[in-house]
């Protein structure tokens, strides 16, 4: 069934004009029923997959309701769930007509730390792709590489980083495949979902998170992604339901000073993940990191935390520069062509995506590859609707977002 949330009483008035819809109803269900080869409860065809919202609704039939409640899961009551999905609509397009667009499916292609990627779009971190596939990670390299695209291995992956790594092709359109690597220091114990065995990761004894970092630099991973905003369990009641939050709670001391640690453990670019405020960001450039990646961990970690829409602009309005000191990576929300091309226009470089690809990963490798292929497609036809002839030239004055303004924090100057 389509997933429908009703607010009541006086929360539906002050707080949603319409229910809140976790997919927008496209007609996907009503023309399965009307071809007469599906039932309920069953995976649709993945050729009747046309946005990545169907992904999310075919999921549904596939895992159990323990495996879709940890995917699908926000942090206390989700309103920073519901508000991710919902915030892009405060922001709108300004179009310009009469321009050739023709052109502008083939400036899709991004760097990224030096690194060339045949789009903007990739696999943010997201554990336990074995809850929609056997193969796992397996699936996002593989889909990947014939792609272009970059993906982010997270550290609780169920494939080890050296399974990862060997998986790996050499023949992309830019070379040899790029995968980076999460890792996420925690005085947390952490059921590790994996062939290993539980391990306690905490900062007065990081020997792991050590060992996890030299193993991907010899298996060959480009950068380092640092997730900083867990510094804490979270408060997850739909998947406590099932027991599939962490172990314990438990805070750690995630700070500057570990990362001041970790950059004398590598020469890899380190990428702090989380970042949520201006501050921050203006902190991770006088520290002189080479990128920084805004996101609220899908909603997962903290509620009512902002939107990777709302951060970009808090960032935008007090400190432009930012966006041209440091590469800038975005993900949390993220369902649409439009939605990535509204981060581009305010300076984030390239736009992850979690939940879509666990969720396109029951249909295996070539569920990944075709929801790939869907972003890649819909940035291109909404560029060319706005009038963007060239996305590397992609700027503010394409968006209109001062409804922002009621929502971020604006530095009065």
């Amino acid at each position: 069934m389509r997933c429908t949330l009703f607010f009541s009483g006086l929360a539906a008035t002050a707080l949603a004009a319409e229910p809140f819809l976790n997919e927008p109803d496209t007609g996907l269900e009503t023309f399965l029923h009307q071809t007469n080869n599906w039932t309920e409860g069953t995976q649709p065809a993945l050729k009747d997959m046309r946005g990545l919202n169907d992904f999310d609704f075919a999921a549904r039939q596939k895992l159990s309701t323990e495996n879709y409640f940890y995917y699908r899961t926000g942090s206390a009551g989700e309103w920073s769930y519901r508000n991710n999905l919902d915030i892009w609509q405060k922001v709108k397009f300004r179009p310009r007509f009469l321009t050739d667009t023709t052109k502008v499916n083939k400036t899709l292609g991004v760097t990224i730390l030096g690194y060339n990627f045949t789009s903007p779009v990739f696999i943010s971190p997201a554990p336990r792709a074995q809850y929609g596939n056997e193969r796992g990670e397996l699936n996002y390299v593989e889909a990947s590489a014939d792609e272009d695209t970059l993906y982010v291995a997270a550290m609780y992956a169920q494939k080890t980083i050296e399974e990862i790594a060997a998986a790996k092709s050499n023949t992309t359109i830019n070379g040899p495949q790029v995968i980076f690597q999460q890792v996420l220091p925690m005085l947390v114990y952490l059921k590790y979902y994996s062939t290993n065995s539980p391990q306690i990761y905490s900062n007065a004894n990081l020997s792991v998170t050590w060992d996890n970092i030299a193993r991907a630099e010899r298996t060959g991973a480009k950068a380092i992604v640092w997730t900083i905003d867990a510094p804490a369990d979270a408060v997850r009641h739909r998947a406590a339901r099932f027991d599939t939050t962490n172990a314990n709670s438990a805070t750690s001391s995630l700070t500057w000073d570990l990362y001041d640690q970790m950059k004398n453990r590598t020469s890899l670019p380190i990428i702090p993940k989380g970042i949520a405020s201006v501050e921050d960001a203006q902190e991770a450039v006088r520290r002189g990191v080479k990128a920084i990646y805004i996101s609220n961990h899908g909603g997962r970690q903290l509620d009512h935390s902002p939107s990777p829409l709302e951060i970009a602009y808090e960032i935008y309005r007090n400190a432009p520069e930012v966006f041209k000191q440091v590469e800038v990576l975005a993900d949390s929300g993220v369902r649409y062509g439009s939605d990535v091309l509204k981060l581009m226009a305010l300076g984030v470089k390239a736009v992850g995506l979690g939940r879509p690809f666990l969720y396109a990963n029951c249909y295996g490798r070539d569920g990944v590859q075709k929801a790939i292929q869907i972003m890649k497609k819909e940035i291109a036809q909404d560029a060319a609707q706005v009038g963007i002839a060239d996305l590397r030239k992609i700027g503010p004055s394409v968006i209109n977002a001062r409804e922002l303004d009621e929502t971020v924090y604006i530095e009065e100057k």
